[in-house]
């Protein structure tokens, strides 16, 4: 039987005569449909199964000594144009840091002290991520967001430890949009990610699978055909018709059980394949659950222990028209991934506006970098080691942002050390997708004088194919 989520998720329950009604009217009627109540069950399992994935990522990000290694040991950190304010604290500080997100993430968990928990993971957490580009991660920044909205999500209504302490908050009814605003995070992430698959080199070219895949050859029964050059296709086609259309696959009631299998087998087939993406595919096993319907996650929360599953219609209701915030979020959710179309050049070769906009997998690039600094009476080439860990020396010669920031810190360093203005030059090779290796940028402009904006990179050699 089709449950009251499932019409909301199809639109059945809008019931709009075309010819009859008003553009107001079914906009009107539209937003009617997102304040229903229903089921409060999805948005419980969604906090229980975050939370713990968080917990436990964290744990195992200090367990492999990251903190340090990433945070704390570097002498220098790119800095995220607007943020050069957030910088890393000392080593006691950032375990520190982590110790309260990782508390944080468990009290989410648990929902105790709910709102105050989401508040300090999403401070904590997004700092963390604001002090480094080349840390960026796509489930990173999806973490984040997610982050934000649980702040504003009554996912502490039920089974929770806020409820044990104060049963008269109990709700078993939210409004549809608490639920629909996490469906809509999921599709942002898979079709953007659909649609930036639609490229010569992913379709025709099958690039970069056909880089990787051959490094795959010691995985068993399958390792024999990563050679194959159908198999890259293979992947590379399935890999678009999947990110495009499972979201609708997973809306729809009928088709939602076999669509989550295919979640399942895709995602766990992408971690064996390529385990350096790290949590992604976790992450998005789990929260894809969101798609199910609150009949299904009321049978799921029975298996826990200690859920009262006693009838209570009592309905949330926020004290606060939130329409507008969210409609403003979800604008920008729409539109700044779509904020390369304002840049000119190739997208995979200038990265400007790459960052944040869903682009997962979808190129090999490689580089190396060599830095010159001059004044008038020097020339000392650089060494990148002195600067630079392995991690930010192979994502600094790819990025142009991140090599001018790179240059911008020369420049001030070697000055320290007795030079008279210096200037910096940089010759960088670049390879995309198999192709050789390549001038990247104008190695006769000082980069110390290039100012960091958001504007088109001009000093970045045109990409020819």
């Amino acid at each position: 039987m089709e449950t009251k989520e499932d019409q909301i998720s199809s639109g059945a329950a809008l019931q709009l005569p075309v010819s009859h009604r008003s553009l107001a009217k079914r906009v009107t009627a539209l937003l009617a449909s997102f304040r229903q109540p229903v089921s409060i069950a999805p948005l419980i399992t969604f906090r229980i199964v975050f939370g713990l994935l968080m917990f436990l990522s964290l744990i195992r990000f200090w367990y492999r000594g990251w903190i340090t290694s990433v945070y704390v040991t570097p002498d220098f950190h790119f800095t995220y144009i607007g943020f050069e304010w957030v910088q890393p604290l000392g080593n006691l500080s950032m375990h520190l840091l982590f110790l309260t997100i990782i508390i944080a993430a468990l009290l989410i968990t648990l929902g105790l002290f709910y709102r105050l928990a989401a508040i300090l993971f999403f401070i904590g957490f997004t700092y963390v991520e604001l002090l480094d580009v080349t840390t960026y991660l796509n489930h990173y920044y999806f973490i984040s967001l997610v982050a934000f909205l649980m702040i504003w999500l009554p996912a502490n209504r039920d089974y929770s430890l806020d409820v044990l302490i104060k049963p008269e908050k109990r709700r078993k009814q939210v409004p549809a949009w608490t639920i629909g605003i996490l469906r809509f995070q999921m599709a942002v992430v898979y079709i953007f990610a659909g649609l930036a698959k639609l490229n010569p080199d992913w379709l025709l070219d099958a690039q970069p699978m056909r880089t990787w895949l051959p490094a795959k050859t010691h995985l068993p029964i399958v390792g024999a055909y990563m050679y194959e050059t159908w198999v890259a296709y293979l992947f590379s086609w399935f890999g678009a018709v999947y990110d495009l259309f499972i979201v609708f696959f997973l809306l729809n009631r009928k088709t939602r059980p076999y669509a989550y299998a295919v979640v399942v087998i895709f995602h766990i087939a992408t971690a064996i394949f390529f385990p350096g993406i790290g949590m992604f595919p976790y992450v998005m096993i789990s929260c894809s659950l969101i798609f199910f319907s609150g009949a299904f996650h009321e049978k799921l929360q029975r298996f826990f222990p200690f859920y009262d599953h006693s009838f209570n219609d009592a309905a949330y209701r926020f004290k606060y028209n939130l329409s507008i915030v969210v409609g403003i979020y979800v604008f920008l959710q729409l539109v700044i991934p779509l904020r390369f179309l304002l840049y000119p050049g190739h997208l995979f070769w200038h990265e400007e506006g790459y960052r944040f906009s869903w682009r997962v997998m979808l190129m090999e690039k490689a580089g190396s970098a060599y830095f010159t600094v001059k004044d008038k009476d020097h020339s000392i080439e650089v060494n990148n080691a002195e600067f630079l860990t392995p991690l930010q020396e192979k994502m600094m010669c790819t990025q142009p942002d991140l090599i001018l920031k790179y240059a911008h810190h020369l420049a001030k360093v070697f000055e320290t050390r007795g030079l008279v203005n210096p200037e910096v030059y940089g010759e960088v090779y670049v390879s995309l997708n198999g192709e050789r290796s390549r001038l990247f940028i104008d190695s006769t402009i000082n980069l110390a004088e290039t100012p960091v904006s958001w504007k088109h990179y001009n000093w970045v050699l045109p990409y020819r194919n």
